[in-house]
């Protein structure tokens, strides 16, 4: 926003109505019956002339695009005559045209007496040529280069208002041909000493759009020094126009532009020292100029602070002004006047925080920000404890900021704002040390029994990091993290329990403690999983520290671990079978007990292989091996390395690149850090795949030892996997990639040396919802990233992806940003949206472009039948093109539960005994859509000794069944 002339009492002046140029279709009378209608007016005429009303209020629709039509048809027809039409003509008939199209309808004529109307010496008609071309006109317009020389005559022409008005299309079209075209000459135009006041503007801001499109565009040269003087400049808008400008360049080139720091902090001095009655054209409710102060702080904390002392000292001044009139009594009730004040406000603190070094401003930010915290403004308070989180880790101002932990405390409990409680759980997780670590992990414990569901994690998260990191003793430690299992099970991820464990593991004064305590945990009723996988561990390495007491004595232990076993899933059973081995060496006494648990045909005979190996190895393992060799094989585990914590490591990823610095707080409270470090503990003999490994398809066999973490991005980058990024030459090609999608919903879709892209994706019915995370696996950040979803052809009345989560346009090495995509199918379609990213990295532009991963077996809503209804129904879809067939070779083992989890995966529903051959599959299922739905049975039978699948699909819709016989083909 920009500052703008306002009148005397502070508000924005209205101007005054034109005299209406065009016939009484635009007087508002009536003729014939028919109500006319007044349009808005620009200087010289009227925007919108001879548009009658009933073009856009027709009585049904169908009324209205027969009006259309017809004076389609009607301006078709004028525009082919032979009679030459005069320029007014053109302009009305030209401007009809724009308003059709406003209305929603195609226009795909006219384009040529628009662009005509660019040589026109009349205002009115320049402009609505001008107005044509930036609404209609696109970068692949075959007339660019007959705009491109009607605009260069205009820029030539020395006349402001025509200069002004290319300069606008310009930035309102932007394309990169416009900025090759134009991007030497416009600097030259903003620095000239002949150029009119608005034509500087304008040249500032197209300057700035183009700089934004297209970084590689704008030439740096002699004009970047000339450009910072404009700061200096006496029309207001013109310096509000250059700091916008120099804003934006400064953050790639600093040096060139260091030199407007100190004309920055001369033109603030100016307006902060300023009365209202001093600059009373650009007052705004007794607010001296607030645009053009808060970009001129902005402008600032892009530079550290000043070497110089005179202008420095100058610089204090006015952040101290600043905050003395914060104190004042406002001048006004009307609330523009206290956001413009806040405004100022906000931004001066947020300089004074980033430059750090005056404790004195640093204090009275504190206690300025702290008045806000119990403001009635919801908007205040949010915006106090988001400034106040960054005070918090300053060394100066953490004391004065811990001064307020009540009133914070009080904002988490009462707020009705859900995102007011997340910035006061984020300014309790700053403010935290070790004097306040117990009341502060108290509170948030406390809050997490009612806390809403999208900040569970994230609290989770604080309290894991915090109860480590300022633990006074372990025990306390133990007590939260179980605690927190007990209160948000179902949101302690695996890092947090990963966490507690190697703690227990690498402390033997905490062992006793730990086993005592999770054995009491373990005997409530309800007992969340992740208690489950915690006591089996902690029981099987350290039982026997407790085995001594009757009540907790080995054949109690088993038997409390062994009550919880058939509510688990697969990964904590396989955990619990580890651990009966576990107590086979511990506590020979339950050897007969446990082999009978393990000779149990549910066990031998499991239908998951992982559960089947490990009873088989494990029962063979206590029969076969000697006591001796029992004890070497099942000895404790040791210590793990020391390496940054996970969990701080996940909170980084989930909080984005802006809060590492506010997390990775060093500079205080270092000797609390003896317990940080240490690696998940995820050896084979202990715990089995996790879940979000599945996510890659690697839920065949359990993962090693977690290694070290890797220095750099690539700690932070995979989301999908526990172990280390693979590398990009033994990753699938772009299009193997998209074909695993088909019957999974997670996973990496694409992997370089530069950038890792994954997906996570739900959906049900005809809607779904799509999260992309991009992550820079380099250390150097990415500039102008840019990803998006195109609709190749009419794609887009089918499928429409749209974009509720945007990217920002950096992207800082090693950080991983999220994307979020809502899908609607409209109707079948055949080939997917696709994914367009573009960034620069190191100076070099990048591009790729990637099939999104959303097929039509993604709408499927699985559909059980009985046999007498499939067979029916089967006899239904018999026409030639309802059926599809194709009989291909096996192109991976064939495995009859790969095969049956690959056609969950598809969407279908299976159904059993519905074909008289056990061997073959049958599914059938709906596809979804917002028009009309498709239903879809399938035949699948494999032929082992041939290594060979007949695949049949039979949908009420041709194409449909082809399509989709193509996707599940490619998956055998």
């Amino acid at each position: 926003m920009r500052d703008r002339p306002l009148g005397s009492h502070g508000r924005q002046t209205a101007p005054k109505p034109a005299p209406a140029l065009c016939s009484s279709w635009a007087t508002g009378k009536r003729r014939g019956g028919r109500k006319l209608i007044t349009l808005p007016l620009v200087a010289g005429g009227c925007l919108w002339p001879c548009v009658p009303c009933s073009l856009s209020t027709g009585k049904s629709k169908e009324a209205e695009i027969k009006r259309i039509n017809k004076e389609l048809a009607n301006i078709r027809s004028k525009f082919k005559g032979d009679k030459a039409l005069d320029g007014y003509s053109k302009k009305k008939y030209v401007c009809k045209l724009l308003f059709i199209f406003l209305l929603g309808h195609d226009i795909d004529f006219g384009h040529m007496e628009a662009v005509n109307l660019l040589s026109s010496n009349k205002y009115t008609e320049k402009q609505i040529g001008y107005l044509f071309i930036s609404v209609l006109v696109n970068s692949n317009s075959e007339l660019i280069r007959l705009i491109n020389n009607a605009i260069k005559n205009d820029l030539a022409s020395r006349n402001p208002t025509f200069m002004c008005l290319a300069l606008h299309c310009i930035a309102n079209v932007g394309s990169r041909e416009m900025g090759e075209a134009f991007a030497a000459d416009i600097p030259r135009i903003l620095v000239a000493g002949d150029s009119m006041d608005s034509v500087k503007q304008s040249a500032a801001l197209c300057l700035l759009r183009l700089y934004k499109a297209s970084p590689d565009l704008v030439p740096m040269g002699e004009w970047t020094a000339r450009v910072v003087h404009l700061l200096n400049d006496q029309h207001m808008g013109v310096v509000t126009a250059a700091v916008s400008l120099i804003t934006c360049l400064c953050k790639k080139n600093p040096d060139d532009f260091k030199t407007c720091v100190s004309l920055a902090v001369s033109r603030l001095s100016r307006i902060v020292s300023s009365a209202s009655t001093d600059l009373q054209d650009y007052t705004y409710y007794f607010v001296p100029a607030p645009w053009l102060s808060v970009k001129l702080l902005r402008l600032l904390q892009c530079y550290p602070p000043p070497e110089d002392a005179a202008v420095k000292g100058r610089l204090v001044e006015c952040l101290e002004t600043v905050l003395n009139k914060a104190q004042e009594p406002p001048k006004s009730k009307k609330v523009q006047h206290s956001n413009a004040k806040n405004a100022i406000l906000f931004e001066t603190i947020s300089l004074i925080i980033h430059y750090d070094s005056e404790p004195n401003l640093l204090v009275r930010a504190c206690n300025q920000l702290g008045q806000f915290l119990q403001h009635r403004e919801t908007n205040l308070r949010y915006l106090a404890l988001e400034s106040m989180c960054t005070l918090a880790s300053s060394e100066f101002s953490h004391e004065a900021v811990k001064t307020h932990i009540d009133t914070v405390i009080n904002a988490l409990k009462t707020e009705r704002d859900v995102s007011v409680r997340q910035r006061a759980a984020d300014l309790l997780y700053a403010m935290c040390d070790r004097s306040n670590a117990k009341q502060i992990v108290s509170e948030m414990l406390r809050y997490l029994e009612t806390a809403d569901y999208a900040i569970r994690e994230e609290i989770v998260l604080k309290v894991a990091i915090l109860a480590e990191k300022y633990a006074v003793d372990y025990s306390w430690y133990v007590d939260t993290i179980l605690n927190l299992i007990r209160i948000a099970g179902d949101y302690v991820s695996e890092e947090v329990w990963y966490r507690v464990l190697q703690i227990v593991t690498n402390r033997d004064d905490v062992q006793g403690y730990a086993a005592k305590t999770v054995f009491e945990a373990l005997q409530a009723p309800a007992c969340h999983e992740n208690m489950v996988k915690v006591g089996g561990y902690i029981l099987g390495e350290f039982g026997n520290l407790i085995a001594g007491d009757p009540r907790s004595s080995p054949p109690v232990q088993f038997s409390l671990l062994h009550s919880k076993f058939h509510l688990c899933s697969v990964a904590t059973r396989a955990l619990l079978l580890s651990t009966y081995i576990k107590f086979i060496n511990l506590f020979p006494e339950t050897k007969a007990t446990i082999q009978g648990v393990l000779r149990a045909g549910s066990q031998l005979r499991n239908a998951d292989v992982e559960l089947q190996q490990r009873a088989v190895e494990y029962l063979t393992l206590s029969s076969v091996a000697s006591t001796d060799v029992l004890a070497t094989v099942l000895e404790e585990m040791p210590p793990f390395p020391e390496r940054e914590s996970s969990i701080l490591a996940k909170l980084k990823r989930k909080k984005g690149p802006g809060a590492a610095s506010a997390l990775d707080d060093s500079r205080r409270d270092t000797s609390s850090n003896d317990i940080n470090g240490g690696v998940e503990p995820t050896p084979s003999n202990v715990s089995t795949p996790s879940p979000s490994a599945d996510l890659l398809g690697l839920r065949a066999a359990p993962p090693p030892a977690a290694p070290p973490a890797p220095v750099g991005g690539n700690l932070l980058v995979d989301v999908f996997s526990d172990g280390p990024t693979a590398q990009p030459s033994l990753g699938p090609t772009p299009e193997e990639a998209f074909l695993r999608f088909v019957c999974k919903n997670s996973g990496v879709l694409f992997e370089n040396q530069l950038l890792q892209i994954g997906v996570k994706s739900e959906f049900r019915q005809n809607l779904g919802r799509m999260y992309l995370f991009y992550g820079n696996k380099t250390s150097v950040q990415f500039q102008s990233f840019l990803p998006t979803v195109v609709h190749p052809g009419d794609l887009q009345t089918h499928i429409l992806c749209s974009c509720t989560k945007r990217v920002a346009a950096q992207v800082d090495g090693g950080a991983q940003v999220q994307q979020v995509l809502n899908i609607e199918c409209l109707r079948d379609f055949l080939t997917p949206p696709l994914l367009s990213v573009r960034f620069r990295y190191g100076g070099t532009a990048q591009s790729l472009t990637l099939k999104l991963p959303v097929t039509i077996n993604k709408f499927f809503q699985p559909t059980e039948m009985a046999a007498q209804d499939f067979f029916q129904r089967w006899k239904q879809l018999s026409l030639p093109l309802q059926e599809a067939q194709k009989i291909f070779k096996a192109n991976h083992p064939m495995d009859a539960e790969v095969t049956k989890a690959k056609l969950l995966g598809f969407g279908s529903a299976l159904l059993d005994n519905v074909d008289p051959n056990p061997e073959n599959f049958v599914g059938a299922g709906i596809i979804q859509t917002k028009a009309l739905q498709v239903g879809c049975l399938l035949r699948l039978e494999p032929n082992a000794q041939a290594q060979m699948y007949r695949l049949t699909l039979r949908t009420s819709k041709e194409p449909v069944s082809r399509h989709l016989c193509e996707l599940l083909a490619q998956q055998f």
